[in-house]
């Protein structure tokens, strides 16, 4: 059993320190899977992969009673979740109209392009509908988009073989591709 199934264990039991112990094991591997997530942001986004970790660990082991995870790699999949889903609230905030509602401030270069919180949204939007049609493809988007995992990382995740894996992420990507431009 390694250090994080280990905290992750006692965090079950109760143990009010072990989330104080457990932080610093996994934070350099979320910040790194929040950078990559957040990497093709545009400029000048509010939310930063620093906030994003904070959020999605507070959401993970923060005053949370019913936290349960396995292992390292389950711990890791939810943080994918959490990160998936504050940034679907985030972008959603930004369109409220409390926020301007659907004005947006427009670069003049980017008049023609979406925008990001626009595309993020049709995902999740996309994603939400595969996973009622197959919940480990949508799963193992989650992992791969949105934790940054590779193909085997992920397939270990969620017990099926890299070559399943593979072809369910060709399935999903395609499927979601037609999804989100609305075929």
């Amino acid at each position: 059993m390694n250090d994080v199934t280990r905290i992750l264990s006692a965090i079950e039991q109760g143990d009010p320190h072990a989330a104080e112990n457990l932080l610093p094991l996994v934070y350099d591997e979320l910040r790194r899977l929040a950078s990559l997530e957040m990497a093709h942001d545009r400029p000048g986004e509010t939310l930063n992969p620093t906030a994003l970790v904070h959020e999605a660990y507070l959401r993970l082991v923060g005053d949370c009673n019913d936290c349960r995870y396995h292992d390292r790699g389950h711990f890791f999949a939810a943080a994918a979740t959490a990160m998936r889903h504050i940034r679907i609230d985030h972008a959603r905030r930004k369109k409220t109209q409390k926020r301007g509602g659907n004005v947006q401030r427009v670069e003049l270069d980017e008049v023609a392009a979406p925008t990001p919180d626009d595309e993020l949204l049709a995902l999740d939007e996309a994603l939400t509908r595969l996973a009622v049609l197959d919940a480990r493809k949508a799963q193992l988007v989650e992992l791969r988009f949105f934790a940054g995992m590779t193909n085997d990382q992920a397939a270990a995740v969620l017990g099926i073989s890299p070559t399943t894996a593979d072809r369910d992420w060709a399935f999903a990507r395609a499927w979601l591709r037609d999804a989100v431009r609305g075929s």
